[in-house]
């Protein structure tokens, strides 16, 4: 709630909400419709709605209810978010001269928890969630009848292409005389010139 310090008390009492005073898990919680807070873990699951009956104190519209050490009949409906965890909270002990040190880390588990309603036990009731009404989807007109649509023509297929086959060429008698050629070629090397004999000299 914003404080405004030009405000009468007739306008602050208007915006004050009805809230109490709850014990869960041995803490104590001032808690108001639709507020979130956070609790040691509770054994709930995730989504459950959870009761607390011990309800210490109330106040609505200036009207105070206080118990003896509870309010009979009283309870406060909430709903679990999630389950998480705390901070990390350092644990360091020392002992001097004796060279004892030992360093500890600790987070604490916690479960959150939004405030659905505050009242009697029997008070609180389920709100019905609405229910989505079914669209109704419009009729297609009938499909039109074979008949009118337009005959289609079937679709003439493309003739296909007959490939031509490549003539096998004739072998021809230069090629046998071609390949003829380097074998005589080969016989036909180059002798090696005769040594003529010295002359002698008379």
């Amino acid at each position: 709630m914003k404080f405004n310090m030009y405000a009468s008390r007739s306008q602050l009492k208007k915006e004050e909400q009805m809230y109490a005073i709850v014990e869960i898990a041995g803490q104590q919680f001032k808690v108001e419709e639709g507020r979130k807070i956070f609790v040691h873990r509770l054994e709930a699951e995730k989504d459950a709605i959870v009761e607390f009956n011990r309800v210490l104190l109330v106040e609505d519209n200036d009207k105070v209810l206080v118990g003896e050490p509870v309010i009979e009949n009283f309870v406060v409906e909430g709903k679990v978010l999630d389950h998480v965890k705390g901070d990390k909270v350092i644990v360091f002990k020392k002992k001097r001269r004796k060279g004892y040190r030992v360093k500890n880390g600790h987070r604490q588990l916690f479960s959150e928890i939004e405030i659905t309603g505050i009242g009697e036990k029997g008070s609180l009731g389920k709100k019905e969630t609405p229910k989505k009404e079914k669209v109704k989807k419009p009729v297609e007109p009938e499909a039109v009848s074979a008949e009118e649509k337009p005959q289609e023509k079937p679709k003439e297929k493309p003739q296909e292409k007959t490939e031509e086959k490549p003539k096998e060429k004739k072998a021809t008698a230069k090629k046998t005389a071609a390949k003829a050629e380097p074998g005589e070629k080969k016989a036909a090397a180059k002798k090696p010139a005769e040594k003529k004999a010295p002359k002698k000299k008379e």
